[in-house]
């Protein structure tokens, strides 16, 4: 049986809820330092909950089966607005969550988000780009090639920022992550991979009026 996943959260009394996945060797904690005080110095009604998820679970492939039916099907009772996000290996697991599930989030915010190993961006561009590359049944059975499969032809409506900075070293796959949403949806700022640059970017997003809050 699955251990109940510790998370830290934030409740500003809203009726919209962002689950933040996290990054490798990322802890919730991270998030209530970094991400928190944004949106509480901007007094927006909206809820944060982030999660611990360590490498061995997402390794495992339990983590994401855990944050769905612990804190996602739950929080669809709850809550009018469920999104997802995640910096890093986490912005992948919420893409591959959001493949696997369609409909159970509302929107994704990707912050730096992982492209995934060499082996599945190799594949694909060895294919020709994902334009070109048709994903073979093999392949399917890998979260991070589903995940680009569900890239191949987002739905025209599902709300998604992804951000990264110019100068992160897995800048090039961010940047073909982020050029599957419109135009608006993408913001690439100056920075590495690092909190300065993720912090900016949480900042965009939270600017960006893509949620559904108020202040």
């Amino acid at each position: 049986m699955s251990q109940p996943l510790r998370t830290l959260d934030l409740k500003q009394g809203g009726d919209t809820l962002l689950v933040l996945l996290p990054g490798a060797y990322m802890t919730p904690e991270h998030y209530r330092e970094h991400c928190f005080p944004a949106v509480e110095a901007r007094g927006l009604k909206l809820d944060l909950c982030a999660v611990d998820l360590g490498l061995d679970a997402v390794s495992a492939g339990d983590a994401v089966p855990d944050v769905v039916a612990q804190i996602l099907h739950p929080a669809r009772t709850h809550y009018a607005h469920v999104w997802l996000g995640g910096i890093s290996l986490g912005g992948l697991l919420a893409l591959g969550l959001n493949a696997d599930h369609p409909g159970l989030v509302d929107g994704l915010c990707l912050i730096a988000p992982y492209p995934g190993s060499r082996l599945t961006t190799n594949a694909i561009a060895r294919a020709g780009g994902l334009a070109a590359w048709q994903p073979t049944a093999e392949q399917l059975t890998d979260p991070e090639f589903r995940a680009w499969a569900w890239l191949k032809a987002p739905p025209p409506d599902f709300p998604v920022f992804a951000g990264y900075g110019l100068q992160d070293r897995f800048a090039e796959g961010m940047a073909q992550i982020a050029n599957c949403f419109p135009p608006a949806a993408r913001c690439a700022v100056p920075g590495d991979h690092d909190w300065p640059a993720w912090r900016v970017l949480w900042e965009h997003f939270l600017d960006a009026g893509l949620l559904p809050v108020a202040a």
